[in-house]
């Protein structure tokens, strides 16, 4: 059986085009507020309803797939997405923006876990990682793509948002060509596997872990480094270009990461990784040095989610792997959420480098919860 069969394809690239979009938005948002003169607290608020509306998201989305199908609960998502990005438009303010990154929060979430779910359902124990590690390459370069849209075409809000939100609205396409089975059988097992309790699994709780870290790095990231840079007196297209330059360095860490985490065991990886992030933020202390320190947290920061995720699916059988995903969704999602609202509030009041004191103290924690695990575990193997 094929691994990247007709309907993995055709989801693949819808993917790819709404994740541009996403990447897109990340990065604007703050700007334009920025533009507008509003206080920096009340960007991160903006930021942080993005994210909750990804918790949101998260958690109705299982229930929806098994009423509707994959095929219409993507078509309802992207709808949402295509609502929350054009109505931005309307009328530049905290409060009404608060609203429209909410929803389209929701309608990212549930198209991740509808993409998700439905390449956990369609592959098998042989090539479920790789379609995994096809879902996050795919997901990178549509962020790389829409940070490098960023530095090379007009930013203004009227110039951007046609184009967006025709995008998302042209992503819903080709799965008009295909349609995803639902594996009946696969849910009605999972009635026995509630995300509660992979929650509470003693044995994935690394994974877990890992996965609110990645929230809170990757969510201060993508809501609070623009908003650092364009303190620090850049143009949007040099923002637009380092952050494309730290994506990209996550997209170039994946296969290698991913080849590691097989040979030596995720949870020395883990451990290489958390460091790493440490290292990354540490160097963001001094001008000299950040290009080589945007190039470290990408490549450590952007290959911490699916690590993590992989550690945490590997401890769980088969029927219990959606589950699982919903509820490491949900963990990561948590995660981004109070990164940017916890850190936007620490710059607000101190100073921009809180930024990177925050990325490196909850590294700092994770890293000690991962070294008291030594000889508690026995190396894992890869699904791939």
């Amino acid at each position: 059986m094929a691994t990247y069969t007709r309907p993995i394809l055709l989801l693949l690239c819808g993917l790819l085009l709404l994740t541009l979009v996403t990447a897109v938005l990340n990065t604007l948002v703050p700007l334009w507020l920025a533009h507008e003169n509003l206080p920096t607290w009340q960007v991160g608020i903006v930021s942080s309803s993005y994210f909750t509306g990804n918790l949101v998201g998260a958690m109705v989305t299982g229930g929806i797939i098994k009423r509707f199908g994959f095929n219409r609960s993507y078509y309802l998502a992207t709808i949402l997405f295509a609502l929350g990005c054009g109505s931005l438009g309307l009328v530049v303010d905290a409060w009404s923006w608060t609203l429209c990154r909410f929803i389209g929060g929701v309608g990212c979430a549930m198209i991740w876990v509808v993409v998700e779910s439905a390449l956990m359902c369609s592959g098998t124990n042989h090539n479920r990682g790789r379609l995994l590690a096809a879902y996050m390459m795919v997901t990178y370069i549509g962020t790389v793509l829409g940070q490098f849209a960023v530095s090379q075409l007009p930013t203004a809000l009227v110039s951007v948002l046609p184009w967006a939100t025709g995008i998302v609205l042209a992503a819903i396409l080709p799965l008009l060509f295909t349609k995803i089975v639902n594996n009946n059988q696969t849910h009605a097992q999972q009635d026995n596997a509630s995300v509660s309790m992979m929650l509470r699994l003693r044995d994935a709780r690394l994974g877990v872990h890992g996965c609110i870290i990645s929230g809170i790095v990757l969510g201060s990231l993508y809501a609070l480094m623009p908003l650092y840079l364009n303190h620090q007196g850049l143009r949007d297209s040099e923002i637009g270009f380092w952050m494309a330059v730290m994506i990209s360095a996550g997209v170039v860490g994946q296969w290698p990461i991913g080849r590691l985490a097989d040979k030596y065991g995720r949870l020395f990886i883990l451990r290489g990784q958390v460091f790493a992030i440490i290292v990354g933020s540490i160097g963001m202390f001094s001008h000299a040095a950040m290009a080589p320190a945007l190039c470290i947290l990408g490549a450590a920061g952007f290959t911490l989610y699916p690590v993590a995720m992989a550690w945490a699916c590997e401890k769980v059988t088969h029927h219990q792997v959606v589950a699982m995903n919903q509820a490491l969704l949900l963990s990561y999602t948590i995660g981004s959420l109070l990164g940017p609202l916890l850190t936007a509030a620490l710059m607000e009041s101190y100073s921009d480098s809180l930024l990177f004191i925050v990325i490196a103290a909850v590294s700092l924690v994770y890293l000690m919860l991962l070294l008291r695990e030594t000889g508690q575990h026995s190396t894992p193997v890869a699904h791939a």
